[in-house]
């Protein structure tokens, strides 16, 4: 292959990484924005929109919420394709469809990006496998304890909230917490370090008396 049709293909390659990469850390830096409220309006929007979701979800189906959704949109755009052609047919004008620049968008997905989010989700995929693994094959007692002590937590929380509920409860949290703790970072940070601390100290008493636990290094 000629060495400037690779130099080329390098360069084009390297742009694309590039792009897609800036175009994640600009993803998660909105996603950051919004739950720390930099932007009140777009946040305030994002919050509510999604509580009115998940508030719709409580009193409805999914297929009902999906189906109403879907409705009020296509009501929308046909009542805007039929204005829009009565305006048209009155003032004479030919601008043609008002979606044509939306309907000539290529709103398919590349391969590379495909292939891209697989791999990424097949690497989270195999890791929790391996975690599953190691926790309820006990490779070590004192993880498969607290994994264990943890579900029979979530059997009471189960008991009284279901999954919506749970989910509007993290919707409000994701709001709430991360600019109250930004305001109070410092208060906050020495009273879980000393819960750090103290859990830490009891997870190496009781594991130093569990027979069969596996005891792990400091470097670890």
């Amino acid at each position: 292959m000629d060495p400037m049709t690779q130099s080329a293909q390098i360069s084009s390659s390297q742009g694309f990484a590039d792009g897609q990469n800036s175009a994640a850390k600009e993803s998660k830096m909105s996603v950051k924005d919004l739950i720390h409220w930099r932007d009140p309006k777009k946040s305030g929007l994002v919050f509510g929109v999604s509580m009115l979701l998940l508030l719709s979800l409580a009193a409805f189906s999914v297929i009902s919420v999906a189906s109403y959704l879907l409705l009020a949109l296509l009501c929308v755009t046909i009542t805007f394709r039929i204005y829009k052609s009565v305006v048209q047919a009155v003032q004479k004008s030919s601008d043609g469809h008002p979606f044509k620049t939306l309907i000539e968008k290529d709103v398919s997905i590349p391969p590379e990006t495909f292939r891209k989010h697989v791999d990424s989700s097949l690497t989270y995929i195999n890791r929790a496998l391996k975690q599953m693994s190691r926790l309820f094959l006990v490779e070590d007692l004192v993880d498969s304890l607290k994994l264990a002590v943890v579900m029979w937590l979530l059997t009471y929380v189960g008991a009284v909230f279901n999954g919506i509920t749970i989910l509007i409860l993290a919707d409000i949290l994701l709001f709430t917490i991360p600019p109250i703790y930004e305001k109070n970072k410092t208060q906050i940070d020495q009273y879980i370090d000393l819960a750090r601390t103290q859990v830490n100290t009891t997870m190496a008493k009781l594991q130093e008396k569990l027979p069969g636990a596996v005891k792990r290094s400091k470097t670890e």
